[in-house]
């Protein structure tokens, strides 16, 4: 007999567990991200684990997001660009869903989003805005700078003549500065610098940064996770210096070189919108876009939460951003982004 109940702590080493053992599991599965959520705004975390003869044999990580706009949402997961139930079998992945469904009329919530990278919901609105670019890696350096289109690797060898530089470590700081002037550049409100520091924390040796110098000034940083046998570079950031120095076809060709060589072989280069020039970014690296196959529940029948870059309130929004002073940006863009989750 299955049971659906909700996790607790003592139990977070083998939710964890059971998400790294399973083919679909994603770092954004684990527990991590449901303490970072709480302890950044205060959502609460509702990580649902299903239970057969003592063993665990499905989790569905949920995060109730509360905004500063009065919208509510059941989410899986805040921040990250996967979700979704993990399970044994369909039934069991069927009843964690059903579980979720009841516990967003139960909080009460405009909508609940599964951020899966498959469709298993018919009845539940589907988005396919977003892509995930995915890529095996060779084990050789060589080979996976040779399967970079001709283009592309013109432009690292650009930014390998300007005497780019590249170091890892853990700098938070440095790593923040460049977030948050690449953030105001793109004309989106930037997160608090404590969800950094918080990852840097959580997940320990499988989180490190990446960042590329010019004559010994920080121009791009990387923010990388680790999983199992892939890397996944999540938050980026950059001067305006960084575009004519060639630094982020730099910075996540060493990226790509480092992890090689560390023992990966997927490189996930993590979602984009369609349409966007990030999209266009990871096609002329060679990625094949892979559609996102989000599912909401729309509880209460208003349109899907996302974000359409074509829209004019969203053009004019994020151009009034970029035009913001770079320290009222920083001061005023970790509250706007309570919403950007």
């Amino acid at each position: 007999m299955t049971a659906i109940r909700h996790l607790t702590g003592e139990f977070d080493e083998a939710w964890n567990a059971f998400v790294t053992a399973h083919p679909a599991g994603t770092c954004c599965h684990l527990t991590e991200w449901g303490t970072i959520a709480q302890t950044l705004f205060g959502w609460s975390p509702h990580y649902l684990l299903a239970e057969a003869d003592g063993n665990i044999s499905g989790v569905l990580p949920l995060v109730h997001v509360r905004t500063l706009f009065g919208r509510s949402a059941l989410v899986s997961t805040p921040f990250c660009v996967y979700g979704g139930a993990l399970a044994v079998d369909e039934i069991t992945a069927e009843r964690l869903e059903e579980s979720a469904a009841a516990l967003a009329r139960e909080l009460e919530v405009d909508y609940l989003e599964l951020r899966q990278r498959d469709r298993s919901h018919e009845r539940w609105t589907g988005s396919d805005l977003y892509c995930t670019f995915r890529k095996p890696l060779d084990p050789d350096p060589e080979r996976n700078r040779a399967a970079i289109p001709r283009k592309q690797r013109a432009m690292i060898r650009k930014g390998e003549k300007t005497g780019l530089t590249a170091s890892r470590g853990r700098d938070v700081d440095t790593f923040y500065d460049l977030f948050c002037a690449g953030m105001r550049n793109l004309g989106t409100p930037v997160y608090p610098r404590r969800l950094f520091s918080e990852l840097e924390q959580r997940f320990g040796d499988r989180c490190d940064i990446l960042v590329v110098e010019h004559e010994g000034v920080p121009v791009s940083a990387v923010l990388s996770l680790y999983f199992r046998n892939e890397v996944l570079p999540y938050y980026a950031g950059s001067t305006t210096e960084a575009r004519r120095l060639a630094a982020f076809d730099f910075m996540y060709w060493k990226l790509m070189e480092h992890a090689t060589l560390a023992g990966a072989t997927v490189f996930d280069f993590g979602r984009s919108m369609r349409g966007t020039g990030s999209f266009a970014f990871k096609k002329n690296w060679g990625f094949e876009p892979q559609a996102l196959e989000y599912q909401f529940d729309m509880i209460h029948g208003h349109a899907l939460p996302v974000v359409d870059p074509d829209k004019f309130a969203y053009r004019w929004l994020a151009a009034a951003w970029r035009r913001l002073p770079l320290p009222l940006a920083n001061a005023i863009g970790p509250v706007v982004s309570r919403a950007l989750y």
